[in-house]
């Protein structure tokens, strides 16, 4: 019995999708990496409105092709673990990152942040200023969420 046509190409196309497995913690390296306090402006109320951000590229050290990549920047501030927080990014479509290719950069700014009618630059060392940190996930394909990296926010602004 022969199977139609459009079945067998259906199949390859499958499991070429399922490729092998790669550790993200081993695969993936994020370089380039700013962090700071971005200017959100002058808010509805009159206050200033700072929020921390990251800039980073990833880099494919593994020695294959991650398509379908995937980042996530989730904000907390530092000795609270609610999320603060968070931005979603797509690294490679189907075209993926190849091995041993540096990614474009990216920028993650936090809805959340600091509002206050001090100027911005006095804000970063007001007595109940608490830091923030962000955590970079990743993955791609059908792998599961990995935690890939996490920065402390500098105290600085990033665009005075």
């Amino acid at each position: 019995m022969r199977a139609p046509l459009s079945l067998i190409v259906l199949s390859t196309l499958a499991l070429a999708a399922c490729g092998p497995n790669v550790d993200l913690t081993k695969g993936l390296q994020v370089v380039d990496v700013t962090t700071g306090w971005h200017d959100a402006g002058i808010q509805d109320d009159g206050n200033n409105k700072l929020v921390p951000a990251v800039t980073f590229k990833v880099k494919n050290i593994s020695n294959q092709d991650l398509r379908a990549l995937q980042m996530n920047a989730i904000f907390k501030q530092v000795g609270n673990e609610e999320e603060w927080g968070s931005g979603f990014l797509i690294v490679s479509k189907s075209d993926g990152l190849a091995a041993n290719a540096v990614s474009q950069p990216f920028t993650v700014n936090s809805q959340k942040g600091y509002t206050s009618l001090d100027p911005r630059a006095d804000m970063l060392h007001h007595s109940q200023f608490v830091d923030g940190r962000v955590l970079l996930f990743a993955k791609y394909g059908s792998v599961q969420w990995t935690k890939v990296a996490e920065y402390q926010i500098e105290r600085r602004l990033l665009n005075p």
